[in-house]
């Protein structure tokens, strides 16, 4: 029965992580339906549901809310997942607008905007989130300190700069999606279409007329421009692109605003740009510009988001998704790739395989750690059984991610993230097969736990699939020298690991004997020569790319020095140990400083603020960044600790004595 076990294990992992899979069934409007939707947003196709998720994200550090969030509690009867609060801040701002979903931590960005710095259930406050509602009256103050936090660099900024810059950004996008369908406000979109419909003729006939200075119908002119006005504010939002270019329209070469649309039937938003005076335009393209004029019929996507709109705020789920469907139909023919592209990268996002493969993780580690307590076989094989599974999940994660962008693993720091952590369990795996200790198991579990919740904390800053800069936006050099690079990183923290594990057991456990420190050892040392070898290629294949991007082999931009910095650390490591200038507990403290060396090549030099590989300075990730160096540091110190405190060399009545780095003649630890 006992060999059953691991089997029935995984299975049971497995079966739970496929659940997510099939989609929840939905009673009245479904909102996953329109959340599948495509959209252009940050440059790139993308549904209603990732917009959504990364949008709350950003807002409120969740990717759901408690659906009764304005009623003052964070304990709600039920969740409110992101497209359904998506819907309703579009179509239904009133009710929106009461909801908690700002997040706001700093406490002088609370005195600034009036809020209350503690918790107080009575008058509705949990001291973290609050409504638009509720700061929309002191939104003025925040703004008047943004400006200048904006103009002062980022390394320089206080805490209270960059709290006042993440609030605004929040308000910023949450008002740009309030006018993503729909003018903010309106509350009944259909009609006033219809008007608008009514008023195109005449107005156009009234705006040529005095165009040209004659005789015109003022109220006609009056009412249009007064659409057009409101509809050109709606555009400089820079809300979503949601209409899929028209063939019949000459204008639409690309996809639209819905404000840019709406104008495109009247006035072009660029000629009205230039009436007014806000971006003026050469004659000749006035000109042209004018031949347009009331010319383009309206989008055939308006009306059905008009219906969309009128169904959602009716209640009426027959007519909302029938309109939905209508909408998807219209584009299926033309933009199937996009809507296949949406629905793949919805179904992505609603099974969560990085989350999933986390949880498994733990188990994983959880059980390696309880064999070495004197659990039988049978746990060993359950966790390796169970780290396979979240290994599996995390590689079909990792291939979804790579089909969607429809590039390498790694284009950013999230994706890093993901793939250090796949590198350092199949390598953990690796190690597992052929010592059979459960030592891999945990490097390797630990390890990819890890690296998922440093993604999950990148992840806070929105989209993970944006577009890249140009100069990096090549398959070629992604595939080779970024992937090879990240994985002379994953290697080396597995190393790293690998050796902190051999200080920590030794040290406080007696599981540290001969055969135990020997077989660590030489898993370290052999890493570290794979280590080296990734990161020696990809630094040089990095060198050739910048070669042939801008015309020199090393420029040294910090990144550049980061990756040179492990190749030598990792060099080093090895010539010290061949030259016997260090042993076997040497070279594991050695390999515990190359975590520090990565984790500087790896994240320090991104916040530095200068070179190609500046993503910006943080405070959450220099004091994670200064507590990972910490960390390490102590673990050096606990192993240079004589060895005769060592509970391992105890216990086995041994000692050894460490003189100018070499080991006296008793037996090397």
């Amino acid at each position: 029965m006992k060999r059953w076990i691991p089997w029935i294990v995984a299975l049971v992992a497995l079966g739970w992580a496929a659940s997510k899979i099939v989609p929840p069934s939905e009673k009245g409007m479904a909102a996953s339906e329109f959340g599948r939707l495509p959209v252009v947003f940050n440059g790139r196709v993308q549904p209603f549901d990732s917009i959504a998720r990364n949008s709350l994200m950003q807002i409120r550090n969740r990717q759901s809310l408690p659906d009764d969030a304005s009623k003052g509690t964070n304990a709600s009867k039920g969740t409110m997942e992101a497209t359904p609060w998506l819907l309703e801040l579009v179509f239904k701002p009133d009710i929106a607008d009461t909801r908690r979903v700002f997040r706001i931590d700093h406490p002088d960005v609370k005195a600034l905007l009036g809020l209350p710095l503690d918790a107080d259930p009575a008058k509705g406050d949990d001291g973290k989130y609050y409504s638009w509602s509720r700061l929309e009256a002191t939104f003025p103050k925040l703004r008047e300190q943004v400006a200048p936090a904006q103009k002062k660099e980022s390394t320089t900024r206080t805490t209270f700069e960059q709290a006042v810059i993440k609030v605004n950004n929040a308000i910023g996008l949450y008002l740009r999606l309030q006018n993503t369908v729909q003018p903010m406000r309106t509350t009944n979109f259909a009609g006033e279409l219809a008007a608008y419909q009514a008023s195109i003729k005449p107005g156009v006939e009234a705006f040529k007329a005095r165009m040209g200075n004659a005789a015109f119908d003022t109220n006609a002119l009056a009412r249009l421009l007064g659409f057009a006005q409101r509809y050109l504010a709606m555009d400089g939002m820079e809300a979503p692109l949601i209409l899929a270019p028209d063939q019949r329209l000459k204008e639409g070469d690309g996809w639209l605003r819905m404000g840019d649309a709406l104008l495109q039937a009247s006035i072009p938003a660029p000629l009205f740009k230039h009436i007014v005076g806000e971006k003026p335009l050469p004659p000749e393209e006035v000109d042209r510009l004018m031949e347009t004029v009331g010319t383009l019929p309206l989008h055939p996507g308006i009306a059905r988001f008009a219906a969309i709109s009128e169904a959602y705020r009716a209640g009426d789920a027959a007519a909302f998704n029938r309109s939905v469907s209508e909408y998807r139909a219209l584009l299926e023919r033309p933009f199937a790739m996009e809507l296949a592209k949406a629905t793949r990268e919805t179904a992505f996002h609603r099974t969560e395989p990085f989350y999933s493969a986390l949880v498994l993780y733990v188990a994983a580690f959880l059980l390696a750690c309880a064999f070495w307590t004197g659990f039988s076989e049978t746990v060993r094989r359950t966790a390796w059984f169970l780290v396979v599974v979240a290994f599996a999940i995390h590689n079909a994660g990792l291939v979804t991610r790579m089909l969607l962008e429809g590039r390498p693993p790694v284009t950013n720091l999230y994706s890093s993230a993901i793939f250090i952590g796949w590198g350092a369990v199949g390598l953990g795996l690796l190690l597992e097969h052929f010592w059979k200790n459960a030592i891999g198991l945990a490097v390797g579990s630990l390890l990819g736990f890890a690296s998922l919740v440093i993604a999950h904390m990148l992840s806070l800053s929105g989209d993970t699939m944006e577009m890249m800069r140009a100069v990096l936006d090549t398959n070629f050099w992604l595939a080779t020298h970024v992937t090879i690079v990240t994985l002379g990183y994953a290697a080396t923290y597995v190393a790293g690991f690998l050796a902190i594990f051999y200080v920590v057991l030794g040290v406080f456990t007696p599981v540290l004997d001969e055969k135990v420190g020997r077989s660590l050892t030489r898993m370290v040392y052999g890493i570290i020569c794979f280590a080296t070898l990734f990161s020696f290629t990809g630094t040089v294949l990095g060198g050739i790319w910048a070669d042939q991007s801008w015309g020199r082999f090393w420029g040294w931009d910090p990144k550049e020095n980061g990756a040179l910095m492990i190749v030598l650390w990792n060099a080093l490591v090895l010539h010290a140990r061949l030259g016997g200038l260090v042993r076997e507990r040497g070279l594991n403290l050695a390999a515990v400083g190359g975590n520090i060396v990565t984790a500087w090549s790896w994240f320090g030099t991104n916040m530095l603020g200068v070179g190609l590989h500046a993503y910006g300075f943080t405070d959450a990730a220099f004091l994670g960044l200064l507590g990972f160096v910490a960390f390490n540091l102590a673990i050096i110190g606990l192993g240079l600790m004589p060895t005769s405190t060592w509970r391992s060399v105890r216990a086995r009545g041994k000692a050894t004595t460490v003189t100018g780095g070499k080991t006296a003649p008793a037996p090397a630890v």
